[in-house]
């Protein structure tokens, strides 16, 4: 299998050591990063929308302006705090390189900034986790935009011949099935405990065998 030389390691950037950027003057903005710091420093527990909006310098009626209830303002600070990821695997999905190596850094990528997150912002890893558990809309929206990029990949294998599948659905249910030890955001939050660099081994040789499989047609 051809590689493309940005292949062997995922993607070194790190989009969620910066703050997303957003204008000033947008106030819902203002108030999910000001959310966000609570969360952070508080916990999701003792943040209320009170303190948020004395925090932005307004009474809490004119938050529910902009978010209905606390659990749509958590959500909302879960939907930004996965926009970086969504950013760049989409940026993998859509460079022109081998549809096999970019699915093998689509998915060491999308790995790599869960764990990141969940290392930089504990809290909110875990109000995604439990968004996910829960299905809610934020959870379902982000499953959903990635599974649009992995099939976008895949189809792309397909066309060009780097895929043979016996059955795309099939293929599709195959890598979500021996991926989610490390991309299911309950799985790694399980495995918090354990290395990076172990994990990152296990992972690669997983992904080694999907895209076998996918080449060869074992599915």
């Amino acid at each position: 299998m051809a590689r493309h030389p940005s292949a062997k390691q995922p993607s070194p950037r790190n989009p969620l050591t910066k703050p997303t950027n957003i204008a000033p003057d947008r106030v819902d903005a203002r108030l999910i990063a000001i959310a966000n710091e609570h969360v952070r420093k508080f916990g999701p527990g003792k943040m209320t929308v009170v303190a948020v909006a004395e925090a932005a310098g307004m009474t809490h009626a004119n938050v529910y302006r902009y978010f209905p209830s606390k659990n749509a303002l958590i959500d909302a600070v879960v939907g930004e705090a996965l926009k970086p990821i969504e950013t760049v695997i989409a940026d993998v999905a859509s460079a022109p390189d081998p549809a096999d190596d970019k699915l093998e850094r689509l998915v060491l990528d999308l790995a790599r900034l869960y764990r990141t997150l969940m290392e930089q912002n504990a809290p909110v890893f875990r109000l995604f986790v439990t968004a996910t558990l829960e299905n809610r809309a934020v959870a379902r929206r982000h499953r959903g935009r990635v599974r649009m990029l992995v099939e976008r990949v895949v189809d792309e294998g397909i066309a060009t011949g780097a895929f043979e599948p016996r059955d795309r659905e099939g293929a599709l249910s195959f890598l979500t099935d021996v991926l989610y030890r490390f991309t299911h955001p309950s799985a790694i939050l399980a495995d918090a405990g354990v290395p990076r660099d172990v994990l990152d081994r296990r992972l690669a040789a997983v992904v080694r065998v999907a895209l076998r499989a996918l080449s060869v047609g074992l599915i």
